[in-house]
């Protein structure tokens, strides 16, 4: 029986690669593979890397392969936009060392992003089977139209909720407006950066407002169940984790895994600090 509860189980996809923890790539493998198998494995979700790296990390990965390992599971990042799509999935139908579960791309910022999404859509048309696509779409612009052509194939979105950059922080209201227009289509969502910890919070060293994870799973709970945008936000916004914990221990299971089927997952380049939130939070056992 797993020690962790539906609601966080591969919660936390393995972004340690990436700003601001930029882990060297032998390390930030081995790391994972001490993660998955460590007593809170299930929290974790797969390593994400970019295509430019796939092979690197398949090469580190087969080191632990001559030694029985399974393969590593990856999520890939395209750097290079719609045509870079393909070859990572080919390399991963290929290699014994990584299983490609999913892809991450992300739309150009130009005007009609509706016409980028259906580049990108057809493109995984072309190549994706067994593995989920993931659309960074932002929430500049017709978004929401881009939204649409994503819904119509059958993809995934994705939200970045942060970076090295206070403007790359989108307000709860936006936050909002995005999960609800996810459920609106029936498009499950992830979201990428910013993310580390449970509650949502003012960062010491930068002063950016950081959403929480928590929060974002109690947003989207409170979407599926019938709520508006403005208490939606009101969601995000909360600041109490004793209050948000007692929230989402009172879920059923069947509420835990609704809310997990639309929202996947999030990216965070540290995996101990979510772990730590929700134990201090006492919504995880001590490992």
């Amino acid at each position: 029986m797993s020690t962790i509860p539906a609601l966080f189980r591969h919660l936390v996809d393995d972004a340690a690669m990436f700003p601001p923890g930029d882990l060297p790539l032998v390390e930030a493998v081995a790391a994972h593979r001490a993660h998955r198998q460590a007593p809170y494995a299930e929290l974790v979700g797969p390593l994400i890397c970019t295509d430019d790296n796939l092979m690197k990390v398949a090469a580190e990965a087969a080191k632990a392969g001559t030694n029985g390992a399974a393969p590593l599971e990856v999520s890939v990042v395209i750097t290079g936009g719609a045509g870079g799509i393909e070859p990572a999935i080919r390399y991963g139908d290929r290699s014994a060392d990584v299983t490609v579960k999913s892809i991450e791309v992300r739309l150009r910022d130009e005007d009609d992003l509706s016409r980028n999404a259906l580049r990108v859509v057809r493109a995984c048309d072309d190549c994706v089977d067994e593995e989920s696509a993931f659309v960074e779409i932002g929430l500049d612009g017709a978004w929401e139209r881009a939204l649409d052509v994503v819904a119509d194939a059958g993809y995934y979105a994705k939200l970045r909720t942060g970076g090295l950059d206070a403007s790359l922080f989108p307000t709860a209201d936006q936050v909002a407006a995005f999960i609800t227009s996810c459920l609106d289509r029936e498009v499950a969502f992830k979201c990428t950066a910013g993310l580390h910890n449970a509650v949502r919070h003012t960062a010491e060293d930068t002063g950016f407002e950081h959403h929480g994870f928590l929060n974002v799973l109690l947003a989207t709970r409170a979407s599926l169940d019938g709520a508006g945008q403005d208490d939606i936000a009101a969601v995000l916004e909360n600041r109490d984790g004793e209050a948000l914990a007692a929230r989402a221990a009172q879920l059923t299971e069947e509420q835990a895994k609704g809310t997990r089927r639309w929202f996947t997952s999030f990216g965070s380049c540290s995996i101990d600090e979510p772990r730590h939130d929700l134990t201090a939070l006492k919504l995880l056992e001590t490992s």
